[in-house]
């Protein structure tokens, strides 16, 4: 049972404060809270349960805005831990993005949406689609009748369909003239090559995306041509576990609209895409900087909005690099871009200049990290296939479409 939701800022200041059962929770935790996060770094962050002197503390991180659950009694972590996601992404849906002053602009959305998601400690109402039928989401109009009526309540007079409907996610008598569902594989690889070339690691971590407008209560089935690849799934609470556990198919009746079925992670991946080639000398207070990116084309595939990014070193006093595809900029706090968009077929990309550096200072002692970005439509670089998906229980034909969608994640190339 959780006692108390705190949403802090990038500055530690307590955003909004949210008490869920009697006892209530003093806002000096969060002084606690952001004294061990400035004493311990970025370590602290990471850790999502911890225990203070006088509470258990859950955190999530997203965007800059810290949400942060109290609680003095015993509960699962992880129900703790996935709410908190959820109310994340509750916002950053409704919202149109998650930051600090969306939060404050619409504190009253915020705090009707965590009444009606959990109720005295417990979860509730996590579910999206019901919210939005109880909850309408912010916008223009919205704000003006506020300014106009005087009211601000943004909470409807009546019961989500949902109510009546014997799957909570899911209205009874929802109807479409045209039946259709869209399921994309949505991926994000991430990768470590260390500064010989060599794959350290490679992984990818991938959503099933769902988009559903069915008439009635469907019941579907999704199924994969290659299903034991993955690792870590998760799946949604329409999901039926025991036909997965037992025959690896999924088994379902969709909520309404936009949802993520399932998300995995599939590892010890043997090759990327893209390749990036830095080559750094420097002698005589100088340093030659040349990086090459070439795509490996293993799948046939365009590769869209690459990007390649890094920090230059404190002891950089200037640098003038060029390229011959695309644009290279340089910030003040010393962050260069090179922006290569699509990659030609007739050459490959290469940036180079010279950087100069401190007084005093013959060689480079510290080198960079090269972040990748890039974009690929078409192709699900896991190797995870769809093979079928079918309707049940409904007589009605339905169109069905599937998509697929890679981008970088965590892709960094050392030197």
């Amino acid at each position: 049972m959780l006692q108390c939701i705190f949403l802090l800022s990038d500055s530690g200041e307590v955003m909004l404060e949210k008490q869920l059962t009697g006892h209530r929770v003093d806002r000096s935790i969060c002084g606690w809270f952001w004294d061990q996060s400035i004493s311990q770094g970025d370590s602290f962050k990471q850790l999502p349960v911890i225990a203070s002197p006088t509470h258990y503390l859950f955190q999530v991180f997203r965007e800059g805005i810290t949400f942060l659950a109290c609680t003095q009694v015993e509960m699962p972590p992880l129900m703790a831990i996935e709410f908190l996601c959820r109310v994340a992404d509750v916002l950053n849906d409704y919202l149109g993005g998650l930051n600090e002053d969306l939060i404050k602009d619409n504190f009253i959305i915020v705090y009707e949406l965590l009444d009606e998601m959990i109720d005295n400690g417990f979860p509730l109402t996590t579910e999206l689609n019901i919210l939005q039928e109880m909850i309408a989401p912010p916008n223009i109009v919205s704000k003006v009748l506020s300014v106009v009526t005087g009211t601000s309540s943004n909470v409807s007079d009546t019961l989500p369909g949902a109510t009546s409907s014997c799957v909570p996610w899911r209205t009874a008598d929802t109807k479409y003239a045209q039946n259709e569902v869209y399921v994309d594989l949505v991926e994000e690889m991430d990768a470590t090559i260390n500064r010989d070339g060599a794959l350290m690691k490679c992984e990818v971590y991938g959503e099933v995306q769902v988009n559903s407008h069915i008439t009635g209560l469907p019941d579907l089935t999704l199924s994969f041509t290659n299903p034991s690849i993955l690792d870590q799934v998760r799946f949604h609470p329409c999901v039926r576990f025991r036909p997965w556990e037992s025959h690896q198919i999924l088994s379902f009746v969709p909520p309404d609209g936009q949802f993520k079925l399932m998300s995995y992670r599939v590892r010890k991946l043997k090759s990327t895409p893209i390749y990036v080639k830095p080559q750094l000398t420097s002698d005589g207070g100088t340093c030659r900087l040349n990086v090459m990116v070439g795509s490996r084309n293993d799948h046939g595939k365009t590769i869209d909005s690459v990007t390649v990014q890094f920090q230059l070193p404190s002891c950089i006093l200037s640098a003038d690099l060029t390229s011959n595809h695309g644009t290279v900029s340089i910030l003040a706090d010393k962050t260069c871009t090179w922006n290569i968009g699509r990659i030609p077929k007739d050459k490959a990309p290469s940036m180079s200049g010279t950087m100069v550096l401190e007084t005093g200072l013959e060689r480079l002692h510290v080198f960079p990290t090269f972040r990748v970005g890039f974009k690929m439509m078409g192709v699900a670089l896991s190797g995870l296939q769809i093979d079928k998906l079918d309707l049940k229980t409904v007589p009605y034909r339905f169109y069905k479409g599937f998509r697929a969608v890679t981008r970088a994640g965590e892709f960094e190339v050392r030197s």
